[in-house]
Parts: C-alpha cells; structure tokens; sequence
C-alpha cells in the first residue's frame, strides 16, 4: 500500500482499472463469472496486504493493539467516520458511520462493484496480518446500512494449529 497517496485515492485509482477491466470480461464471459474472478484477485491482493502490514509491525508481533494502529491509514483523507465501541487485549470493535469508499464507487457508477472491491478486504486482510485475528460484520454502508459494525477478535492460537491441520491430521470424531 502506497500510504503517501492514502488508501482511499489507491482504491479510486483501482477502481477505475478494475471498472473498465470488469466490464470487458463481462462482455465475454457475463457479469457474473466476471465479478468472481475480479472478487478472488482482489480477495488475493486483500491477504497479501495483510501478510505485509504484518511485517511492517513492530518487530513483526501482531495484536490488536498493533492492528488498531493501522486505522489511521484506512481513515486518512476523512476516508472513513469511525466509532470506537471497545479495544481491549482480544476485541476491537467500532462502527464506521461514514464510508467515502462507498461514495467513490456510486459516483464512478460502480456502486454495484464496491462490496467486491472493498468490503469483502477486510476479512481477508486479517488472514494475511494474523491468522487468530477474526472479523465479525453484520452490515455494511456499502450495502445500504446506516453503517458498518465491524467487530474483530484475536483468538488464543490459530485454529490450524489446533488439530495439526497444517500437517494434515485431523480431530478426533465427535460423539452422536
């Protein structure tokens, strides 16, 4: 992330590619199938600014704190109206009362796109920055809500870590 320019001026520059880019595609294999694989480059590129923000924090230890401290570039340029309901050691919640990356889209006349383009980061995101780290969003502006409640959790351990799953075992079976 370019963060001389801001996060919200990156996204724009973005959209304008990804707005002609998306309506080619669409063209030749239909909307639908054009906005997956927009929907997964971009969900790509969400994990891999993540993994990078990660290093970028001190000393490379991630935490909620740590995360926390990264709001300032997504709401630079008043990109974003926050609310902060709570930060403790494991939670962060706020609610975002204004999105201007929502205004951006619907005036580039891609409101319809803007959910793939920006919503569906934010999960992903956390995947790249801590694999314990959780989002938790019930709605969205994007979408038509008053606004977004982003809730996010820092788990104890990774959940690959709690059955080996990275070296392919599996948990014991459940009892009816």
């Amino acid at each position: 992330m370019d963060e001389e320019i801001g996060i919200l001026r990156q996204r724009t520059i973005e959209a304008a590619f990804a707005k002609e880019l998306h309506a080619e595609m669409a063209k030749e294999i239909g909307e639908e199938r054009a906005t997956a694989i927009l929907a997964r480059a971009v969900i790509r590129m969400a994990r891999a600014a993540g993994a990078e923000w990660a290093r970028r924090a001190a000393g490379g230890r991630t935490s909620i704190r740590s995360f926390a401290e990264t709001l300032p570039a997504w709401t630079k340029d008043d990109a974003l109206t926050i609310e902060v309901l709570k930060e403790t050691e494991t939670e962060f919640h706020f609610n975002v009362t204004r999105c201007r990356y929502a205004e951006t889209y619907r005036a580039m006349g891609i409101g319809h796109l803007g959910a793939v383009l920006s919503c569906n980061r934010d999960g992903t995101f956390c995947e790249g920055y801590d694999p314990r780290l959780k989002l938790t969003r019930t709605q969205t502006i994007m979408e038509g809500a008053s606004h977004c409640d982003f809730r996010y959790s820092l788990e104890e351990r990774p959940r690959a870590e709690s059955f080996s799953e990275a070296e392919g075992s599996h948990p014991p079976p459940q009892s009816p």
